[in-house]
């Protein structure tokens, strides 16, 4: 069974999050990939799974949360990079070009990160979802100047449909200092 499908609810409700993770784990054969309380007073939950299972955990947990969803997706083949970038493990040696798109909502960056990685050839450096950010998400990655302006474009439009642009930034030749401070 190929596992490479990531559905995600963002909740209102700290408490709505645990009853939303648990019909999502029941209503079908899910793995749990992150369940946690995010800024400003939001739970998230995310699956990985085939696709038809991740949508029908996605559809039970936004029953179970009612009013408290906030975002919702299911991205149906999700790059590889994504899950490296958000655990904290992309990190590259240097940066070539950076790019970043800052959204208000995790749902929306998780899906920019992956149109970012989709649309050229880059390698997201992190996706930091909501910690110590106000409830807010970046994205960030690498490659070379056109193909990371590419990344960013695609990313930005992704957020952009959902009204939760913050900010979008392609930096040419960026200092050093910039990857420490990332990761």
């Amino acid at each position: 069974m190929a596992r490479n499908s990531i559905g995600l609810i963002e909740l209102s409700s700290i408490a709505a999050g645990f009853e939303v993770c648990d019909a999502m784990l029941k209503a079908a054969d899910v793995e749990l990939v992150l369940a946690r309380t995010i800024c400003s007073g939001k739970y998230m939950v995310m699956v990985r799974g085939d696709v038809a299972a991740v949508r029908a955990a996605v559809e039970a947990g936004c029953q179970a949360g009612d009013f408290s969803v906030i975002d919702t997706f299911v991205i149906p083949n999700v790059h590889e990079d994504i899950f490296p970038a958000i655990s904290g493990t992309a990190a590259p040696d240097h940066l070539e070009a950076l790019g970043i798109v800052e959204a208000f909502s995790v749902a929306s960056l998780v899906e920019a990160a992956d149109a970012m990685a989709k649309a050229a050839n880059v390698r997201l450096v992190e996706v930091r979802l909501a910690m110590a950010l106000g409830g807010k998400a970046f994205a960030s990655c690498t490659g070379s100047v056109a193909a990371v302006r590419a990344a960013v474009e695609a990313g930005a439009q992704q957020v952009a449909r959902k009204g939760l642009l913050v900010n979008k930034v392609v930096i040419p030749q960026p200092r050093p200092e910039l990857l420490r401070e990332m990761i």
